[in-house]
C-alpha cells in the first residue's frame, strides 16, 4: 500500500504545531496502525529527520496508552467497530488513501510532543475517590461478600474502562464524564464500594471539573467511540448518585 499521511507535528507543549505531509510506501494491509507509524519513523530516522512521537505500550488493546484522532475519529475505527488505535489494521484503509492523524484535542490533555498528550488529569480524578476501604490482614474468603448478579455485571462492564481518553477527544465539550462515570459506577455497584459511595461521587466529579473538563450534554459521541463499550447509562448512574449525595451527611450512606 502507498499512503499520504498528514500528521500533527509539535516540538513541545509551548511550541506552535502544524500538519505535515509524508508519503509512505510499502505498507502491508496486515500491519497495525502503530506498526505503520513505526515504518514511517524508520524512514524518517534513516533520513536524519525527527521521528513522530506517539503514545503506546502493550499494543494489545488493554492498557489504554495509545490513542490518536484518525480522519476526525478517535481511534479511527470504521463505523460499527470498537477498537483501540493499536488494534486498528491497515486493511481498513484503501491503497492511495490520505490519512489525517492528530492528537487528542482537549485543553485538559495538553500536547507533550506531536501525537503524545498528558493524560495525568485522569490519574487525579481516580486519586480523588477511586478506591475502597478494606481491613488489613489476610485476604477474605472467596465469595464471602455476595453481590447480586445484575449489579455484578454492571460493575464488571464499567471496570473494563481502560482510561484511553477517546471519550474526551470525541466529545464536543471535552467532557470526561464517561470515564468518571465508569470508575464511579464500577465501585458503586459492589458491596465493597458502599462506605465511600456518596463521598466518592462528589469528590471525583469535583476533581473532574477542577481539571477543566467540560460538562456532559448527552450527545453520545463518547459512547460511540469507546473501545470497551461503556454505555451512556453509566453517566445516568453517576447523576443519580450525585443527586443522592446532596442529601447525605458527609457523603455517608
Amino acid at each position: 500500500m502507498k499512503l499520504k499521511l498528514r500528521i500533527w507535528r509539535q516540538a513541545g507543549a509551548n511550541a506552535a504545531g502544524r500538519m505535515v505531509e509524508y508519503d509512505l510506501d510499502g505498507v502491508s494491509e496486515d500491519m497495525s496502525f502503530l506498526e505503520m507509524l513505526d515504518l514511517l519513523n524508520e524512514n524518517l530516522t534513516n533520513r536524519n529527520e525527527e521521528p513522530v512521537a506517539f503514545d503506546h505500550d502493550c499494543r494489545e488493546g488493554i492498557c489504554g496508552m495509545c490513542g490518536v484522532v484518525i480522519n476526525g475519529v478517535a481511534h479511527g475505527a470504521p463505523e460499527g467497530v470498537r477498537t483501540t488505535t493499536c488494534q486498528l489494521h491497515m486493511r481498513s484503509f484503501q491503497d492511495g488513501a490520505t490519512i489525517d492523524i492528530e492528537p487528542w484535542r482537549a485543553g485538559s490533555f495538553p500536547v507533550i510532543k506531536d501525537l503524545a498528550v498528558d493524560r495525568t488529569a485522569f490519574d487525579r480524578i481516580i486519586q480523588a475517590g477511586g478506591f475502597i476501604s478494606s481491613n488489613t490482614g489476610s485476604a477474605p474468603d472467596a465469595h464471602a461478600t455476595p453481590a447480586p448478579k445484575r449489579e455484578a455485571d454492571v460493575a464488571f462492564d464499567n471496570a473494563t474502562c481502560i482510561g484511553c481518553g477517546a471519550c474526551v477527544a470525541a466529545c464536543p465539550n471535552s467532557s470526561a464524564m464517561l470515564f468518571t462515570a465508569a470508575k464511579i459506577t464500577h465501585l458503586a455497584m459492589l458491596p465493597q464500594g458502599q462506605p465511600e459511595r456518596y463521598r466518592r461521587v462528589k469528590s471525583m466529579v469535583a476533581q473532574h471539573d477542577e481539571e477543566g473538563f467540560g460538562n456532559c450534554t448527552n450527545i453520545g459521541e463518547c459512547a460511540a467511540v469507546c473501545p470497551k463499550g461503556i454505555p451512556l447509562e453509566s453517566i445516568s448512574q453517576l447523576n443519580r448518585d450525585l443527586v443522592k449525595s446532596l442529601f447525605k451527611a458527609d457523603g455517608k450512606i
